[in-house]
């Protein structure tokens, strides 16, 4: 698995945290929220933190997925 990368996150003075992913805002932060993320993201790898807080990470399997008979389209019979 590819390890994620792009991600920035800043603090506002109103307790907030925006993360964002190659310039585009990709979640803002709140509260119990902001204070968590902000904790695990000093005790681990941030990149990674920031991909998972996010949503933003693939998990390996997306081409296996995309080739599956299942989930091409067009080949599908129509009876």
């Amino acid at each position: 698995m590819p390890k994620p990368h792009g991600f920035t996150y800043d603090r506002r003075g109103d307790g907030h945290v925006v993360i964002t992913h190659r310039g585009r805002t990709a979640a803002t932060l709140r509260g119990d929220r902001a204070a968590a993320f902000l904790a695990e993201v000093e005790a681990g790898d941030p990149q990674l933190v920031m991909a998972r807080w996010t949503g933003s990470y693939k998990f390996g399997n997306e081409r296996t997925a995309k080739n599956h008979p299942r989930n091409r389209r067009g080949n599908i019979p129509r009876g």
